[in-house]
Formats: C-alpha cells, structure tokens, sequence
C-alpha cells in the first residue's frame, strides 16, 4: 500500500533544499485554491542576461500548489499569480499547460518538473520578446547605415569627367566673356587664356600710368636736384685733391 503521506513530505523537503528561499508555505486563505490542506508558493522568475552580466527579471510569477491525498496518483492543485510583468490571459494560458502536463506526469513526484516548465514558459514568452525589441533595434541599425553607390572610378571614367568638366569650366569662360567678343567674327577672336592674358596686360598698364603720374606729381626727381648733386660731388673732389697736394709738402720739409 502506498504512502502518500509520506512521498509528500519527502518532496517538500527536496524543494526545500532545492530552491531554498525561492520556496515557501502559505496559508491557504492565500493560495486561491479550494483546499485546507497545507499550500505552498514557489516563485519562478525569467532570468535574463545582460551584455553587461548583469542579470534582469523581466517576469515572475508565483506556482502555488496542495498536495490532494492520493498525489502523485492524481494531480495536485495548481494555481499560478502574477508577481512582475504578467497579464491575466498568459497566467490563464500558463494554468492550462501545466495542468496537462501534470495529467502527463501521474505515478512521480511532479512539482520540480512543472516548475522548470513554467520557467521555460517564461523564458519563451518573455525573454524571446525582449530578443525580438533588440533585433528590430539592430535591424534598424543596419538601415542607418549608408552604402555607397554609384560607379567605381576607373581611368576612363575619371578622363570622361574631367573632359566634361573643362568643358563646362569653358562655357563658364565664355560667359563672363563681353558680348562684343562674341561677335567677333572666328577667325579674329581671341581664346579664352588670350582675353584674359589681354585684361591682365590692360591692367598692368593702367597701374604703370597711375604710378607715372604720382611721380610728376610730386618731382621726386627735379631737374635742380640733379644740379646740386653734381655740384656737391666736384667740391669734394677738389678738397680731396687739395688735401693731398698739401701732405707730400710737409713730408719733404
């Protein structure tokens, strides 16, 4: 005959040792379950790890069970209430399955199993979620990032633009150009670099003029100066002259 009784005890005592403060007794007023046998509360949580190493809990949940008197023959009571991030419909999608595994599980101690199960459960619904936000997070991402386009510069591609370019740079030319070249007739007109040359000459002897004209102005070099220059320059060529005439004398005397 078997002791129910006793396998009981023994696997409370197991989960005790197992799950240690995740494991607890409550009063069956708290259990939400029809029974006045003695109701116990195990919290599973869906632990998630950090790229960090930190260790989060997006969700948790607390396993409430009784022992009916001929468990593990029949199922126990089972009852499952949300502690973190829950909604009533998954606690209700929750109850069913491990229900049914329970009705799969008869003969054997059960509750360790429907435990891992509820963690699985867990897991699958809370941190796949959380993996989902995250690869959307690094999809976008990638969507951010920009691809170059276009065509690889090549030698021919690279000598087609710049001949594009000089001639875009020449009808640029043409148009700061006075209208009066234009019409010139082709075989008188001036290139390009020959009219710019041209107004760079023509600016050069504007300048030269300019400066000419400053200079009479101011007779920075007057017909007089001259004259007292040279003047100056033949008295000290004579007093030099004097000067050494004078010096062999007193050396004969």
């Amino acid at each position: 005959m078997t002791d129910y009784a006793q396998e009981q005890e023994m696997e409370i005592e197991a989960l005790e040792a197992i799950l240690m403060d995740e494991f607890k007794e409550i009063h069956s007023g708290e259990s939400g379950l029809s029974t006045s046998n003695r109701c116990f509360q195990i919290k599973v949580t869906a632990q998630e790890e950090e790229e960090d190493g930190s260790i989060t809990n997006p969700a948790q949940l607390a396993l409430i069970f009784a022992h009916t008197e001929k468990y593990p023959d029949e199922p126990p009571l089972l009852n499952v209430s949300s502690l973190q991030g829950i909604s009533g419909e998954d606690l209700r999608i929750l109850k069913a399955k491990l229900q049914q595994e329970a009705s799969e599980n008869l003969g054997m101690a059960m509750i360790y199993t429907l435990v891992s199960s509820a963690k699985e459960w867990l897991a699958e619904r809370f941190c796949q979620d959380s993996d989902g936000v995250n690869a959307e997070a690094e999809e976008a991402a990638k969507e951010d990032i920009v691809i170059p386009h276009g065509e690889p510069v090549t030698v021919e591609t690279f000598l087609t633009w710049r001949e594009r370019f000089e001639a875009e740079l020449a009808l640029e030319r043409a148009k700061l150009m006075p209208e009066s070249v234009l019409a010139t007739p082709k075989e008188k007109k001036l290139s390009g670099r020959q009219w710019f040359e041209s107004g760079r000459m023509k600016g050069a002897a504007i300048v030269a003029e300019e400066l000419d004209e400053e200079l009479d102005e101011e007779d920075i070099f007057d017909d007089d100066d001259f004259e007292d220059d040279e003047d100056d320059m033949l008295e000290h060529y004579l007093a030099e002259k004097s000067d050494s005439s004078t010096h062999p004398s007193m050396r004969a005397s």
